[in-house]
């Protein structure tokens, strides 16, 4: 069976620079994932925070024998946000792009394309192998037999699935925490960092509904497949992506290992996630062609 490595996704969240030290020196550590994605993807404004200390961040990564992979906005909203992806596209270093206006930048160089990218057919995951996409990590909407038709026509790339996290739906012009605290966007005194995992929406009949995370719109819920290795082997998928959450996400890696290695079988991996401190509960509706939201079942 060909192998199934780990990534780690970027971080979506406004951690202060303290936890990011901490949370990212235990991944090199003690996390069995081959590659992390470190960077800002959600919101340009934060990148004063945690810019400073990503180069501290992937050296000991990279000590830790970990590929870094440096993930760029998927919204590029200002010229200095846009300057700041064509100087991460000019690194010698994998690069993941999440917005097309990206791709002259990176100039036929290898490449990530993240989710954020409308990757939905073959011919537009050919379009962005031929302009250097290495691995392609499709929509988080689309199931496991649509990837899997998409990398059947496309065998000279890799490709990768969001397989555990909060799903990332949508982004905004609009910052949902600065309108919840009263503040404009432009001052928005980054209130998003008082919800480490998102804030949770729930509807008027106080029904789990979406998360907020400043400018993004996230599940409520934890997507997390789980399926057999072999299946998704077969598919032509050969990683899975693990979005941090603060939740104990060595234990997650640990899981997911376990479960690719054959040593842990779909049902009690699910049971050993369903165990930590997440922040919603488990589905993989998405995966299997449905609703989103539908609760993850036994394999």
């Amino acid at each position: 069976m060909p192998r199934i490595s780990l990534t780690l996704g970027p971080l979506f969240f406004h951690w202060p620079a303290d936890r990011l030290r901490s949370f990212y020196a235990r991944i090199a550590d003690e996390a069995p994932v081959e590659r992390v994605h470190v960077g800002e993807v959600v919101c340009g404004k934060r990148m004063p925070f945690s810019d400073p200390v990503w180069p501290e961040i992937i050296e000991r990564l990279e000590r830790g024998g970990k590929e870094v992979v440096l993930s760029t906005l998927a919204a590029p909203a200002t010229v200095r946000e846009r300057r700041a992806v064509e100087e991460l596209c000019a690194d010698g270093r994998l690069v993941e792009i999440n917005d097309i206006t990206a791709l002259p930048a990176r100039s036929g160089r290898p490449f990530v394309t993240g989710p954020f990218l409308n990757v939905y057919n073959e011919a537009t995951a050919r379009f962005l192998i031929r302009h250097g996409a290495a691995t392609i990590c499709p929509p988080v909407e689309l199931s496991l037999k649509t990837v899997g038709a998409i990398a059947a026509a496309c065998p000279e790339a890799g490709f990768e699935i969001f397989a555990f996290g909060r799903l990332p739906l949508a982004l905004s012009g609009r910052c949902y925490h600065a309108r919840l605290n009263g503040l404009h966007k432009d001052s928005c005194q980054f209130t998003c960092e008082q919800d480490p995992d998102g804030l949770a929406v729930d509807t008027l009949d106080d029904q789990s509904f979406l998360a907020i995370n400043g400018v993004q719109t996230l599940s409520a819920q934890v997507h997390a497949v789980l399926a057999d290795p072999a299946e998704i082997a077969a598919l032509g998928i050969g990683r899975l992506r693990l979005s941090p959450h603060g939740c104990d996400m060595v234990e997650v890696a640990r899981t997911y290992q376990a479960l690719v290695e054959g040593r842990q079988d779909p049902e009690g991996a699910r049971f050993l996630l369903s165990c930590l401190d997440l922040p919603g509960t488990l589905v993989d509706g998405y995966a299997r062609g449905e609703a989103g939201s539908r609760p993850a079942i036994p394999a």
